[in-house]
This record gives C-alpha cells, sequence and structure tokens, in this order.
C-alpha cells in the first residue's frame, strides 16, 4: 500500500512537474508562411529533409513527397526507389511507419547493412517512409499553425482515421501496387486500428508489425505506469499544455523524481520505459538521440494512459457520458474490435521478451483475439532477448528480424 510519504511526495513531483512545464514555454521552432490555393500553409523552416541529410549521404536516390490528410495535415513521405546500386526496385512498395516520439530516420540511422529501410531497397523494395502528424517534417496545415491548440486536438485516433489511410493512398497512388506495410509501436497501432474498421485494406499486401500495441493494461515499465497512473497528463491537459514535448528538462525532473521514489535506476530511461535492449550499439544511441525525440499531441499521450489504465483498446475517452454523448453518440467510446481485422490478410507479428511496452502478456492477448485468423496468414515471431526498441536499432535486427520480415512478404 502506499505510504502518506509517498502520496504527499508525488503530489509534491507533480505540482513542481506543472509549473515547470508552464514556465518553459512554447518551443523555439521556426515556420514560415506560403499560399496554397488561398489557403494558409504552415510548414518547418528546415532546409534539409531526410532525404538529403540521411538517404543520398549514403549513396541512395531519394525523393521527398508530401501529402494531405482530410482533416488538414500536410505529410512528409520519402522514397528510396533503388537500392544503392542504382537498379530501380522490381519489388512490391513498402511503406514503413515509426512508432511514437520519432519519425522515419529511425529506420535509417543505423550502417546500411542494418537499417530496415536501406535492406528493403537494396533487396530490390520500392521503400516509402512515413512521418506523422506533428513530428518534424510533417508540421504543416493548410490553416493552423502549431502554435494554435486546434493544431494539437488529435489522439492515435486520427493517426489511424487520417494519417495512415493518406499514406497508404499517396503510394498506391503513385505506384499504382498494393503495398506492404512495416510498423513499430505506435505504427502497429495505428494499422491494427485502422484494419479493425476495414480502412485502407483495398490497397495492402500484408503489415509486420513490430513490438505491436493494441493491449497495454499489463506493461512492465514501472515508471510508465506511475505516469500512467498519476493522472498528470490528463491535469496538463486541463491547463493547455495542448503539445506534448518530450525530453525537456520539466519531463527528465518529473521521470527522475518518479525514479527516486520508487527506488528505480534511471540511468537509462530508454531501458526503464521501454526495456534494456540487447544489442543496440553506443554509437547508434548517440545518433537516434543526435536526430531528437519528435512531440506529439498531449492528447495522444492520454489516450495511451488510458489504455493502460483501463484495459482497453477504444477510441479517445473524454471523461463523461455527455462529451462521449456528443462525440460518438453513445456514453462510452467505441470500441476497436480487433477480431474484425479479416482472417485472410497475412500478418508478421515479431515480439520480444525484454519488451516493457510491447510486453509479452499483452501480445499474447492479441494474438488470442486472432485466433479465428487463417493458420497460413499468421506468422508470430519471438526473441526472447529483445526489448522494444531493438527492432528496429539493434545490430544483428538485419538477420533476427528483416530476413524474416522479407521471407514473410516474397509469400504475399
Amino acid at each position: 500500500m502506499e505510504t502518506e510519504k509517498g502520496r504527499n511526495s508525488t503530489s509534491i513531483l507533480i505540482t513542481v512537474f506543472l509549473l515547470c512545464v508552464c514556465a518553459d514555454g512554447a518551443r523555439q521552432v521556426g515556420y514560415t508562411i506560403n499560399t496554397n490555393n488561398g489557403r494558409l500553409l504552415w510548414s518547418s523552416d528546415s532546409d534539409v529533409g531526410i532525404c538529403k541529410s540521411m538517404v543520398e549521404t549514403q549513396g541512395y536516390s531519394c525523393e521527398e513527397h508530401t501529402v494531405t490528410t482530410t482533416d488538414g495535415y500536410i505529410l512528409s513521405l520519402q522514397r528510396i526507389p533503388a537500392g544503392r546500386s542504382g537498379v530501380r526496385a522490381d519489388k512490391p512498395p513498402v511503406l514503413l511507419q515509426h512508432g511514437l516520439l520519432v519519425d522515419a530516420t529511425t529506420w535509417l540511422v543505423n550502417t546500411p547493412d542494418q537499417s530496415l529501410a536501406f535492406i528493403l531497397a537494396d533487396n530490390g523494395y520500392d521503400v516509402w517512409l512515413a512521418n506523422t502528424r506533428g513530428t518534424k517534417y510533417s508540421s504543416g496545415h493548410t490553416s493552423l499553425s502549431p502554435s494554435d491548440p486546434a493544431y494539437w486536438d488529435w489522439s492515435w485516433d486520427e493517426l489511424a482515421a487520417y494519417d495512415l489511410p493518406a499514406s497508404v493512398q499517396f503510394v498506391h497512388g503513385q505506384t499504382g501496387q498494393n503495398l506492404h506495410y512495416v510498423g513499430h509501436s505506435l505504427g502497429t497501432l495505428m494499422a491494427l486500428a485502422a484494419f479493425s474498421r476495414q480502412q485502407s485494406l483495398n490497397m495492402i499486401r500484408s503489415a509486420a508489425l513490430l513490438s505491436p500495441v493494441a493491449y497495454l493494461d499489463r506493461i512492465t515499465t514501472l515508471l510508465g505506469k506511475a505516469a500512467a497512473f498519476s493522472m498528470i497528463g490528463d491535469v496538463l491537459y486541463r491547463l493547455g499544455g495542448d503539445e506534448f514535448i518530450p525530453g525537456g528538462d520539466a519531463l527528465t525532473k518529473f521521470a527522475n523524481g518518479i525514479c527516486n521514489i520508487m527506488n528505480i535506476d534511471c540511468s537509462s530511461l530508454t531501458s526503464v520505459f521501454a526495456g534494456p535492449p540487447c544489442c543496440i550499439s553506443p554509437s547508434t544511441m548517440d545518433a537516434v538521440a543526435n536526430y531528437g525525440l519528435q512531440p506529439t499531441a498531449t492528447k495522444n499521450m492520454l489516450h495511451l494512459a488510458q489504455m493502460v489504465r483501463q484495459g482497453t483498446i477504444a477510441m479517445y475517452d473524454y471523461g463523461s457520458k455527455d462529451d462521449n454523448n456528443e462525440h460518438y453518440g453513445q456514453p462510452t467510446p467505441p470500441v476497436y474490435n480487433m477480431a474484425s481485422i479479416p482472417n485472410d490478410l497475412p500478418l508478421f507479428l515479431a515480439y520480444g521478451g525484454q519488451d516493457y511496452l510491447s510486453d509479452p502478456a499483452d501480445v499474447q492477448t492479441l494474438i488470442g483475439t486472432l485466433n479465428n485468423h487463417d493458420a497460413d496468414k499468421l506468422v508470430v515471431h519471438y526473441t526472447e532477448e529483445y526489448a522494444h526498441m531493438d527492432f528496429i536499432l539493434a545490430g544483428n535486427a538485419n538477420q533476427v528480424v528483416y530476413d524474416p520480415i522479407m521471407g514473410f512478404f516474397s509469400l504475399n
């Protein structure tokens, strides 16, 4: 049972955190205004995109594209149409969707023989990299600026309903082919939610889901549970904290304070949150840190916290029957039914024994909901030593995970 001292310490910590966040103010990111058929278009001032900074430097050709979602967000996509040899792709397109608080650079930070995007390109696939709304290269909108609270009024519901279909439709339209999908973490949740509602399925050949997230109520990260159950995000959101900026001093102080109260070794926050990686080199972690964590909507973080607290995979809960009725026409949020995913959709689920977020117990719950899936259309790939980040950053992931994925693609 939590002691009175622990409760008081947590309350004080949360209060200090909120004051720090309010004092931090808005992020310092430059934006320019252009016009697009008479509409305002906000975009980042960044001159060097992912193609020039990370792909062409490795000797690959690369194309920058943008697609606008039906709710006005302008997303960037990068295309690697050929391998390093220059031979153009002769296999179907593959769309890579990153996870939470990062962008498409996570598929590129390792060496070409260790990074999934480059490996796929060198094996003849037409590679496309997606970037969700709010990240550095997808900060545009047809009428809103990231400094507007309305810009951040979304959760992963919208990522599944708008971002994923827009990216899939764009790739399909550009290539004229159905595509393979690879998602990591939040990228898997987007896909599972969309597929359960029959979205984009007519353009999908197969889906490989790394560290699949659907159920989160048995996560083993104590720090993650503390963040979810402290309700701090709910308070912050009500105080007008619409944008969630990771890596700031306030969040670091909050995490360290929780670690002290709970007597957790937080010398590596990545390990504490996501599980201790087995096979990621220090140079790779340095590269990830160099490119920086990406912002998301506070509402998105709240939605994930609701999944931890409530044990459900459902739409965002607005907190009262009246508010839910206003948004959904019912007193509780609609549920995403994983059993509604078509039984003949080829799925590759890869998870690890050391993963604190996509933990084995929750993944087994997901697999249980797919018990009627066609046996020859569902591949489950388990790696005991892998934690959450190993699936996209481990030096040996090319043999452990990526070779099996390409074998799976070749059959579908």
